[in-house]
């Protein structure tokens, strides 16, 4: 028997879940490390994984200094966990939201459209937190820049997947290639996220929205398949 937590992450992930009988420290422990990682999500988006520190989270969340740090041991640590967060986050906003939408190109273009929603929220008060830390730590090889990478990966190699399948639907014409497309997508998709929040101009979602079904319009078998919103 299983038993869902009362308190959840504050972005949507799912709650953790704990077999009855679990000690209540741990409860605690781990309801503890997931109030310390939304405020870590946050700061991050908006000022850098680098800007993270035991002392800063402990005081901004008035509680103990040795508390924060015997959840994550390290800066290094809370910068991974953090990075893992945001990763459940992403899922739980971007890509879980999308796949409830049929396969085929409708499922394409909800993936695109999700993320551009998670952006625009925003969720976090910086915008997309891996647009934020990908330009942080693209050009400093270790465990941090490797982990977001992988992430990033994951969603290219899901996008590209979703697109194949849409084309072995026969949804997407067959002279496509669907990792090519799913990369044009993708990188629409970036860039509405760091210009909206660079010029502080949310009409870039609207803009690259439109390109982004003009594209899929244009490789559709049938164009019906994509009315407008």
């Amino acid at each position: 028997m299983f038993q869902w937590l009362r308190r959840t992450s504050q972005y949507g992930c799912p709650p953790i879940r704990y077999a009855d009988g679990v000690d209540k420290r741990i409860l605690r422990g781990m309801q503890s490390r997931q109030l310390v990682l939304d405020r870590a999500m946050n700061i991050a988006s908006v000022e850098g994984l680098e800007s993270l520190s035991v002392r800063r989270l402990a005081v901004e969340l008035d509680v103990s200094k040795s508390g924060v740090f015997a959840l994550f041991g390290s800066k290094e640590e809370l910068q991974l966990a953090t990075v893992r967060a945001a990763i459940e986050v992403f899922a739980a906003k971007v890509v879980r939201p999308a796949r409830r939408t049929p396969a085929g190109i409708r499922r394409v273009r909800a993936l695109g459209e999700s993320w551009l929603r998670y952006t625009r929220q925003p969720v976090f008060d910086g915008g997309c937190f891996f647009t934020s830390a990908a330009a942080e730590f693209d050009a400093r090889p270790g465990r941090v820049r490797d982990t977001i990478a992988s992430a990033r990966q994951d969603w290219q190699t899901l996008y590209a997947a979703t697109t194949s399948e849409a084309q072995e639907l026969g949804e997407i014409a067959a002279d496509v290639d669907p990792a090519d497309l799913a990369f044009e997508l993708d990188a629409l998709a970036r860039v509405a996220a760091e210009d909206a929040v660079l010029f502080d101009d949310d009409s870039r979602y609207d803009r690259v929205a439109r390109i982004m079904l003009a594209r899929l319009r244009a490789v559709a078998t049938d164009p019906a398949l994509l009315h407008e919103a």
